[in-house]
């Protein structure tokens, strides 16, 4: 079989996956134990991978969805309990003081406070647990859903504190041949690695300008009682300050203080001058926009998780700062454990894992359950037993309501991610043939030619929408891009810069992460909905991280010293 045809049988699975999902709204429970068993089919048969790879590639995503599970059941026990000890009930009122508008609310509590948890912890968090408390504060579960994964964009690149640039790009390059080219040229790694990550914060902070307006346009056109885009665009002024207020001090820390901290920074930044503008009325429309009755809305936008926003009968209301401490907590212990050496390495110490599944080299999985962020939240959770003085038996509700949750999610996860392992691990095979994603990036490589920097963030998102992941995809598409760019004469750092941008992109329609939002909010078999609805945005940042490169390589003929050296 020719190359061509082995890469266009590696896009199958996908294309299955699109189509069920997306064209015949199939329940993921339904399409991904199919797009799996295929997937494991093309290993086999095309690929000629062992059977003992395809099996242990398995049996890694398995370990992997425990872990995923591990940060859902975290992400809805907190939630629950603040439902439980009438916390939900106060960061409602609060939000009524700031500003009833439901718009409004989203840029604060989607996007900045959503920008604030990915930059902590990233790994599909935000959604996690934006989702839930936007639910909480009266938005429909579709609704949150759509909004938790539209945050999967600008502040990715720079998520659980800076790991898909310090991971993905740094261990996906060839750090030590480059650096031999680069020190033949008299510059260093550290030069053009500063230079890659430099520029992903200020594509992302570009792009990221109109991704808070388009994500309120979003909500008012798919979940407004008069389904207009113009209602989203009314509040423009206020949602585009949001943005700056946001990507400024972003791009500024991307370019000066490292790839750790732009989203925290920028979303830290953000929230302090937003809130107390919002709460002025500053450059807010005069309209106050808010959701039709909820007894009028499509049955397709309900979640299974109910929340009940009356007091705690029998318990004085808490206060709004005591409500939100819990999630002060959460951003704070997260902040200490990715970025205290010592903190980091206590926690990791307790790991449950397996190194070489099944004698597969480089096929390994582990659990860190006090590190993962699913632990973190049970931490906060206990503290918020004590802290809202609960009684034991409003905790034990919260335990069981959150549990049941993770059923449906489990079983779709349990297809999705081993599916995902078996196409990254295809690479060590009997055919002598490249993984399955690289196999893809090459077709669109080689079947546009020098428009390619187009394309490139668009190959990026197409490895996060296989992994679910911006490090993942950086991990496997870096080197890949770089040889690219070198192919076509072109900046290498800046070709490696889109890839991380795009896969930071992929991230909205990423199956895995749609169905762990979903599974928050009790909205499980209507992943399809929630992609129809973020490919929207997704489309436009590819296309403008793509128009970016091609500006930057061919008009203004950017470089590096990793060029100069050839």
């Amino acid at each position: 079989m020719s190359q061509t045809l082995l890469s266009i049988l590696a896009f199958v699975p996908l294309v299955l996956a699109g189509v069920l999902l997306i064209g015949f709204r199939w329940p993921a429970k339904y399409a991904m134990p199919l797009v799996f068993v295929l997937t494991a089919l093309i290993g086999l048969l095309a690929w000629d991978m062992t059977l003992n790879r395809v099996i242990a590639s398995s049996l890694q995503g398995l370990i992997l969805t425990a872990a995923i599970l591990w940060i859902i059941f975290g992400a809805i026990l907190l939630l629950n309990t603040l439902k439980h000890s009438g916390g939900i009930s106060a960061i409602r009122r609060g939000f009524s003081n700031i500003s009833p508008d439901r718009r409004v609310q989203a840029l604060i509590v989607a996007w900045l406070f959503g920008c604030f948890i990915e930059g902590a912890s990233g790994f599909g968090t935000p959604a996690a647990v934006a989702a839930p408390l936007l639910v909480a504060l009266g938005f429909p579960a579709l609704a949150a859903v759509v909004l938790g994964m539209m945050v999967q964009s600008t502040p990715v690149s720079f998520g659980a504190v800076g790991t898909p640039i310090l991971v993905g790009v740094g261990a996906g390059l060839d750090q030590s041949g480059i650096s031999a080219q680069l020190a033949a040229s008299g510059s260093s790694w550290d030069t053009f690695f500063h230079l890659i990550y430099s520029r992903v914060a200020i594509i992302h902070g570009l792009i990221g300008l109109l991704m808070p307006l388009i994500m309120v346009m979003v909500m008012t056109r798919y979940f407004g009682r008069n389904q207009s885009w113009k209602e989203g665009l009314a509040v423009a002024p206020f949602a585009i300050f949001t943005a700056f207020a946001f990507s400024i001090p972003y791009m500024a820390a991307g370019v000066f203080l490292g790839p750790e901290f732009p989203s925290i920074i920028g979303a830290l930044v953000g929230l302090a001058i937003v809130v107390p503008a919002a709460r002025a009325g500053f450059l807010l429309p005069r309209d106050t926009w808010d959701f039709a009755d909820a007894r009028e809305w499509p049955a397709e936008w309900m979640g299974k998780i109910e929340m009940k926003l009356d007091e705690v009968a029998g318990k004085a209301p808490i206060s709004v700062p005591m409500a939100w401490a819990p999630y002060l907590l959460l951003a704070a212990f997260l902040v200490i454990s990715r970025t205290f050496p010592q903190v980091k390495a206590a926690l990791m110490d307790l790991s449950f894992g397996w190194n070489d599944i099944l004698g597969e080299s480089g096929v390994s999985g582990a659990i860190e359950p006090l590190y993962l962020p699913g632990g973190i939240l049970c931490v906060v959770v206990l503290i918020t037993f004590f802290l809202h003085r609960m009684r034991f038996s409003e905790l034990k509700a919260a335990v069981g309501e959150s549990s049941k949750t993770l059923l449906g999610a489990g079983f779709v996860l349990i297809f999705t991610i081993p599916m995902v392992r078996i196409l990254i691990n295809s690479g060590v095979n009997g055919a002598d043939l490249v993984s399955m994603p690289v196999a893809m990036a090459q077709l669109v490589a080689d079947s546009v030619g020098g428009v390619y920097p187009f394309f490139a963030p668009a190959v990026g998102a197409l490895g996060a929408f296989i992994a679910g992941s911006n490090t993942v995809s950086n991990l496997m598409l870096s080197q890949f891009q770089l040889n690219a760019a070198e192919l076509l004469g072109v900046s290498g750092a800046m070709m490696v810069a889109v890839q991380s941008v795009g896969a930071a992109a992929g991230n909205m329609i990423a199956i895995h992460n749609v169905v762990a939002a979903s599974a928050t909010v009790g909205l499980l078999g209507r992943e399809g909905i929630t992609l129809r609805k973020t490919l929207l945005p997704t489309l436009y940042y590819l296309v403008m991280a793509g128009g970016i490169a091609l500006l930057a390589m061919y008009v203004m003929g950017v470089s590096d010293p990793l060029l100069e050296s050839t």
